[in-house]
């Protein structure tokens, strides 16, 4: 992944899977006013933003795409892409027709499930190319979700938002976080597992987000009192392994690992369990993820007893 800085705009390429295909994707992060809702627990994007930055959007899509060749346009806003407070009406359909001239094949967009509205469903759908909307459930467990990330929804509030993507033919990506805060590492990998399942009849892909420690959020607090540790990258491939085996498509990029706040191992073997999780992303190929290490007998003693100790028993 390069990353390059367009005047404090953050784009960068990557590859993305289309209709069993990996072609280039453009990742842009539009400055936007952010979240409305900027309450959970785990979140520091709304720190991050500069609400300030003296280009319009419309400037700054037009910033990201200048040169550049890609099939795909993943689009972030740290918040929801149709709330008509952060992206303005006539803001997307600018950027929709932009996408028809350059003959891009696919749009990835990020919302939560109140925004998901038939008026511009119905102009999204609209569109030549494909269109995925991804929507950061985290969990179908209602009571992990409030008390222990503080999303603000349902899980029937995300299953009435996917069924509607789906009646106008918008693909459905789901977001599930790896280890919310006061989980245990096994309590995370079976929620992420059994909310994998419960979203199967509604959603095209999962992406599985792994927990990494923004600055200034409500999980830091926890972890810098060594309350929390973010997930063992076995964790992860636990989860997709299960998942993958039951035909659910299931992607991971795991931002940060081997990193101190981010989703690690033993540090000596983060690099390379990190690429096979990403390769088997786009590959789907179970046998990408077999990979080891001689600590991966320590994450199994961690899962099984650090439900007993409640707080971490290795950082």
């Amino acid at each position: 992944m390069v990353l390059k800085n367009v005047k404090k705009l953050r784009v960068w390429t990557e590859r993305e899977r289309f209709h069993g295909k990996v072609l280039k994707c453009l990742t842009v992060i539009l400055q936007t006013k952010g979240c409305y809702w900027n309450r959970c627990l785990m979140c520091g994007f709304s720190k991050e933003l500069n609400s300030k930055t003296r280009f319009t959007l419309r400037e700054q899509i037009e910033m990201a795409v200048k040169g550049e060749e890609f099939d795909v346009l993943k689009i972030f806003t740290s918040g929801s892409f149709f709330d008509s407070r952060e992206v303005p009406d006539e803001f997307r359909s600018y950027l929709y027709t932009l996408l028809q001239s350059m003959d891009v094949k696919k749009l990835i967009v990020e919302s939560r499930p109140e925004f998901i509205r038939d008026g511009v469903m119905n102009e999204l759908a609209s569109m030549p190319f494909e269109a995925e909307v991804g929507i950061g459930l985290e969990t179908s467990n209602d009571f992990i979700r409030q008390n222990c990330i503080n999303k603000g929804f349902t899980f029937r509030d995300f299953t009435e938002a996917a069924k509607k993507l789906r009646d106008y033919g918008i693909r459905v990506k789901t977001y599930l976080l790896l280890k919310p805060p006061f989980l245990s590492e096994k309590e995370a990998i079976e929620d992420a597992v059994h909310s994998s399942m419960d979203v199967m009849d509604y959603t095209d892909i999962v992406s599985l987000n792994l927990m990494y420690i923004p600055s200034n959020t409500y999980v830091e607090k926890l972890w810098c009192r060594k309350l929390y540790r973010p997930p063992w990258l076995w964790s992860a491939i636990e989860v997709l392994r299960r998942v993958r085996s039951g035909e659910m498509e299931i992607v991971c990029d795991p931002v940060a690992a081997g990193s101190e706040r981010g989703p690690h191992n033993c540090r000596k073997c983060d690099k390379y369990v990190a690429e096979a999780i990403k390769k088997f992303s786009l590959s789907q190929n179970l046998a990408d993820l077999n990979v080891s290490c001689d600590c991966i007998r320590i994450w199994q003693k961690i899962v099984e007893f650090e439900s007993y100790s409640r707080v971490p028993l290795v950082q």
